[in-house]
């Protein structure tokens, strides 16, 4: 008589992984109250660690509160021996996403201040002949703060109101970073239509925020 799959001698055997599993210890996962002590007691140390990245008060104190706010949505269910490691690579992600928008805003309104707020409507790409310095945007003081978030809320604005494929080759050129290449694959179009996107994406964005009186 055949012994049944899985079976030694006529006895049914547990399959070797499923042994060891047997055998490890369960991992505990957090409880609510573990994850909140553990927030608050790396709260102050994450706002002096972003502080000393950002040089900026406000936007360390909001990198802080979207990195324990993606901790408590995502990985809240994790051992608590986990969370240490998990909220610091959240933190520095949030971190680099700080930096990564400075730069967009950086590109963009250099960018529109570099066609003269109006121009030619021709059909090359911008970025391409663009050479941004990063800190060249970026506002010193509280007043230049405040005034940097209200053109960038208006370029947003005027983003929206794009026709769509030029309001998708400008995102993917200007905030996902993508090149002319990769951008025209994923747009599934050639290199020429995403430069012709772009340039009229630049120039349509210039017509808006000269017509509102920004002046960059």
């Amino acid at each position: 008589m055949r012994s049944p799959p899985g079976s030694r001698n006529g006895f049914v055997t547990i399959p070797r992984k499923l042994a060891r599993r047997a055998r490890e210890p369960e991992r505990k996962l957090a409880t609510q109250k573990e994850l909140s002590d553990f927030l608050a007691s790396v709260e102050r140390r994450a706002f002096k660690q972003s502080v000393f990245a950002v040089h900026d008060d406000e936007a360390a104190l909001d990198i802080v509160q979207d990195a324990m706010m993606k901790l408590a949505e995502k990985y809240s269910t994790r051992p608590p021996g986990e969370l240490p490691l998990l909220f610091q690579r959240i933190l520095q992600n949030a971190i680099r996403d700080h930096f990564r928008r400075q730069k967009v805003r950086s590109t963009w309104t250099t960018l529109l201040s570099n066609l003269g707020m109006g121009g030619d409507d021709g059909d090359s790409d911008p970025l391409e002949t663009l050479d941004v310095d990063v800190q060249s945007n970026v506002p010193a003081s509280p007043a230049d703060q405040l005034e940097q978030s209200q053109v960038m809320a208006a370029i947003e604005e005027a983003v929206k109101g794009l026709p769509q494929r030029q309001r998708e080759a400008f995102m993917l050129r200007y905030w996902e970073e993508l090149d002319v290449s990769e951008t025209a694959k994923v747009m599934g179009c050639s290199e020429g239509s995403v430069k012709t996107h772009c340039s009229r994406a630049t120039h349509a964005l210039a017509k808006v925020l000269r017509l509102k009186g920004i002046t960059l």
